[in-house]
Formats: C-alpha cells, structure tokens, sequence
C-alpha cells in the first residue's frame, strides 16, 4: 500500500520531468546550427563561437523566404551587415543538423559571422547567418586615408584605361591635411542630411569649399561615395566608374584629400568624399 499509494507521485514528476527536456531535445535550426558550429561541422573544421539571436536577421530571414535577395533582405530588416550568409533547407526538426550539415555547414561555420536569425515554415528553415558592419573609429580615419592614398598610386603607377579614354602612367600624389579636412567637412554634411551630391546644401562647388579653406588651386576634382566599407572598395569603385577613374588618373592633379562619415538619417552608410587639386605654381591649366 505505501508503494501504491506514492506511484502517481512518482509518474507525475517523471511527466514534468519530461516537459523540461523535450523543447531542448528538439533541435530547431538555431539549436542545430549551434551544435554544428560548436563541433566544427562533425570535426571537420575548428570549433567556432557560439552565435547571438538577432530579431533582425529574423525578419531577414523571413523576407527571404518571400524571395528577397539575401543582401536586400539583410539591409531592409535594418542589420547593417559586413558579411552575410545563409542556407534554406527542407528537413524536419529531428533532421535538421543532418540537412544543414550537408546544405552549408562551412559557410555558416566562418568564425568571423557573430549573429543569425531563423525563419521556419512547416519542414522548411531559413538560417540568416551574420557579421555586423563596424563602424571605422576616428582614431582609424589617418590609416585610411593613407591607405587610400596607397591605392590611388597604385593606380596612377600604371596605365589605365578608364571607360573610352586610355590614361598613361601618372605621377603620385601627395595626401594633403588641408584638402582632407575640406572632403571631411563635405562626407560630414552629406551624412548628416542625407544628401549625395557634389555641390552642397549652400550651393557651394567642390571648387568652392577648395578656395574657402585657402588652398590656391588652378584645378580641382571630386570623386564621391556612398556605401564602401573600406578604403579597398571605394577605390575599386571609382576605378570602375569611368568619370570617377578620369579624376584618379588625371597627371595634373598633384595634392589629394580622402574621408568619411557614417550617415545619420536614414542612410547609415558610410559617405566618403576625396578630393584632388592642383595647387597654383606647377604649371597645371
């Protein structure tokens, strides 16, 4: 009778007991991810760290399910995204690790990818995997530049052809304080109203803002950018883009100016602006 009487107890806790673990012994696609990642995809590939769930990349995840591109998707959720990656599979909850092992396990692995965001839809998983965009420190602003500056000689060392026109090898120029605080007065009020255009809010020319500061020049150029994360992809795209490529290898130019400010309205990107002159007394018409 005692042994009786305690056995609903008994089977009532083994019943709790089994409410505790079940969600945790479902592995839905965080979970299967996880346990990928932190096992190295089956001893494959070094163990990576765990990742955080990012509501964001939820909503990604769910846009690009509708057919959203990944990079649209990523961007119109709101996560500013450095690298991205992600995999759709088809598989029940009990075959998920399996699926997702063989759909994308090295790509969703990368150590450099910290966030991710899911979307499930019956037997279907959408995993948004991500590495958010860092905005460069101004402390990082002179490093840049003067890797900028490494870039554009590089570029003006050889010859180019830039759209139609074919350019000849042209001389360096030097990275100029003056005409640096004139790009970053001009990415700076771009970013913070939320325009993009060479002649600003006042009306002023890339000229102009020049002459403001005192530098006496006989020509002036300005390439500017929206977007580029780096002082490598802003330089290929003005290599890319014939006018802005023009500028570059221009062999009047002389003296050169590069910065950048993150945007402050809506657009959160960087802006980056760079000027190049020729400053009076070398003989440039």
């Amino acid at each position: 009778m005692p042994r009786s009487a305690h056995l609903p107890r008994f089977l009532a806790l083994l019943w709790v007991v089994a409410l505790l673990t079940a969600p945790q012994a479902r592995a839905d696609g965080l979970r299967a991810l996880q346990v990928l990642r932190e096992g190295g995809c089956g001893g494959t590939l070094p163990a990576a760290p765990a990742l955080r769930h990012d509501l964001a990349l939820n909503q990604a995840a769910q846009r690009w399910a509708t057919g959203v591109s990944l990079p649209s998707a990523t961007e119109r959720s709101g996560y500013d995204a450095e690298q991205t990656a992600g995999v759709h599979v088809r598989a029940p909850e009990s075959g998920l690790i399996d699926a997702l092992k063989r759909s994308g396990c090295r790509r969703l692995s990368d150590r450099a990818l910290a966030d991710v965001g899911q979307y499930r839809h019956g037997e279907d998983t959408w995993l948004i995997v991500a590495a958010p965009y860092r905005v460069p420190a101004p402390s990082q602003a002179r490093g840049l530049a003067v890797r900028v500056l490494e870039l554009v000689n590089a570029a003006r060392a050889h010859a180019t052809r830039c759209g139609e026109r074919a350019f000849a090898p042209a001389a360096p120029v030097s990275l100029s304080g003056m005409l640096s605080a004139v790009a970053l007065t001009h990415a700076a009020d771009m970013a913070e109203h939320g325009y993009f255009e060479h002649r600003d809010l006042a009306g002023r020319s890339p000229a102009d803002r020049v002459r403001a500061v005192g530098y006496q020049e006989v020509l002036v150029g300005e390439n500017i950018a929206y977007g580029p994360q780096s002082a490598e992809e802003v330089v290929r795209g003005w290599l890319d883009s014939p006018g802005h490529c023009e500028n570059i290898m221009d062999p009047r130019f002389a003296d050169m100016g590069v910065a950048f400010a993150q945007g402050r309205t809506r657009k959160r990107g960087l802006y980056w602006v760079q000027v190049l002159a020729a400053p009076r007394g070398t003989g440039q018409t």
